[in-house]
């Protein structure tokens, strides 16, 4: 996984256009799946997968392609707000997508993606009830989940030590002096100016501009400290011992993690005043020019078998309740361990689409950076 970034107004200038090219003399084309004529396990050519980077193993990709005779091909992007215009632009050419929570909502208000043909995803049924009804698409009718985790701190306590607080103060207060140059900050509007809100005691959905402002001014006093806003790296540069403190995702920091010496110089959690539990979602561009090869890929990877291998590779939590059993016990160690939710489960928050408030958060993130 990795961030966000929107420009909201630019989202509604491009759902414009995109309803325009979408429905042509049909109004409702766009309300539709474009699948209609697919059968379960067709495809009608090969796969174009836009996705986050270091999100699925590429032999796995490269399997699903053998399994159907096509080639499989992916493209990466570092935030949601990257990917958006893309594919709302049109024309983009690619099949599936990745958003996450809140940018599933704003895409199906743009008319970004397509609604999803059920009859084509029999696997659909191997989604867990925790996950069938999300607020985003509460019907489930323009997404499926993908992935599952949580936004937190990774630090290297062979430098930093085991005696510091499980706090955003570690980033963001005086105890960030001790480190300076040497803390990396996720490249994501949303997901950094949520950190600093949740700091200051505030949701990291707030809409309230005085509340925004501070989150900024906080974000703003905290660059002299930084090396850099990093979000495709963070993980690894500070395995590398260029950083030693990350704000990363869960999953991306506890692989790299395994890859080290000594994974027990390395922890990830929390802080205390809680942070982001977020979901990923796959879903179809309004106008992907495969739609039977994106059902017949989604469906695949919601198979008990397929679901595993995913989350197996990236350290993710899974949404398929037919994959559980079949996870290493190593990540679900991780996934449930009491050192990873300081504050606890009511401590996070998922990232809401906070309507024409977007705008705001873009703007005070590009005047945090300076």
């Amino acid at each position: 996984m990795t961030s966000r970034k929107t420009h909201r107004w630019l989202a509604i200038l491009a759902a414009l256009t995109v309803l325009t090219a979408a429905c042509g003399s049909d109004g409702d084309a766009a309300a539709e799946s474009a699948a209609g004529d697919c059968e379960v396990g067709q495809t009608d050519g090969d796969l174009a997968l836009y996705n986050w980077a270091e999100y699925i193993d590429p032999e796995h990709l490269d399997a699903f392609a053998a399994e159907f005779g096509i080639s499989a091909t992916m493209d990466t992007y570092e935030s949601n707000e990257a990917m958006q215009p893309i594919v709302s632009a049109g024309q983009s050419g690619y099949d599936v997508i990745v958003p996450s929570d809140y940018m599933v909502g704003i895409m199906i208000d743009g008319g970004f993606i397509q609604p999803l043909n059920f009859d084509l995803l029999p696997n659909s049924s191997n989604i867990s009830d925790d996950f069938a009804s999300p607020s985003y698409d509460p019907d489930l009718e323009f997404s499926v989940p993908y992935q599952w985790g949580f936004t937190g701190l990774a630090v290297d306590t062979s430098v930093v030590g085991t005696d510091f607080p499980r706090s955003w103060d570690l980033v963001f207060g005086a105890d960030a002096a001790a480190h300076s140059g040497q803390i990396t900050l996720l490249n994501d509007p949303r997901e950094t100016l949520g950190a600093a809100l949740k700091s200051l005691g505030y949701s990291l959905n707030s809409t309230d501009q005085g509340e925004l402002d501070e989150a900024r001014d906080v974000i703003a006093a905290s660059t002299d400290n930084l090396l850099a806003f990093n979000t495709d790296s963070a993980d690894e540069l500070l395995t590398s011992g260029e950083s030693v403190i990350a704000h990363v995702y869960s999953g991306d920091a506890f692989t790299q993690f395994l890859e080290t010496d000594d994974p027990s110089n390395y922890v990830f959690f929390v802080p205390e005043e809680g942070g982001t539990r977020w979901v990923d979602n796959m879903a179809i561009p309004f106008d992907a020019p495969h739609p039977c090869t994106a059902h017949t890929f989604i469906n695949w990877l919601l198979d008990g078998e397929q679901g595993a291998a995913l989350s197996n590779w990236n350290y993710y939590g899974t949404p398929n309740k037919a994959s559980i059993d079949a996870l290493d016990e190593e990540l679900n160690e991780f996934l449930t361990s009491p050192d990873v939710l300081v504050g606890g489960i009511d401590s996070v928050e998922s990232i809401s689409d906070t309507g024409e408030f977007e705008t705001n958060y873009a703007d005070a993130f590009t005047e945090a950076k300076g």
